[in-house]
């Protein structure tokens, strides 16, 4: 996977559904449901490090990105479609990229809405 910039992660994520949707010969398997808590988790992420002034995350953020990455290997590790998802996106080495940077959480923020769009646009099922 090429890495992730502001040019680019949205075709990433269009890139990465329609790989699911192809192995899943025309559907993706995998469900907006198991991967709910891992989008609130972002969700939060992202709205705490908008009103962050700092360029960099304060140590609460880094410690809630690293409980991210736990959790979404966790999630990968219970279901086979969640495993799939996470190693065709890359999401744990993009977790992993992020270290202390504003700019990289959010850019990774964006990059998994891209990647629930594209589930939704490309016909993913809701449960």
């Amino acid at each position: 996977m090429v890495k992730l910039q502001t040019d680019n992660y949205v075709e990433q994520a269009e890139k990465v559904m329609q790989d699911l949707q192809a192995a899943g010969k025309g559907q993706i398997k995998l469900t907006t449901s198991k991967i709910r808590s891992i989008l609130a988790m972002v969700s939060e992420l992202y709205n705490d490090a908008q009103r962050l002034r700092a360029e960099n995350l304060s140590e609460d953020l880094v410690g809630r990105v690293q409980y991210l990455k736990m959790r979404v290997a966790y999630e990968a590790g219970r279901e086979r479609d969640v495993m799939d998802f996470v190693k065709k996106a890359a999401i744990l080495e993009e977790i992993g990229r992020i270290g202390r940077k504003k700019e990289q959480l959010l850019l990774f923020c964006h990059y998994m809405e891209a990647l629930v769009a594209y589930h939704k646009f490309l016909g993913g099922r809701d449960n």
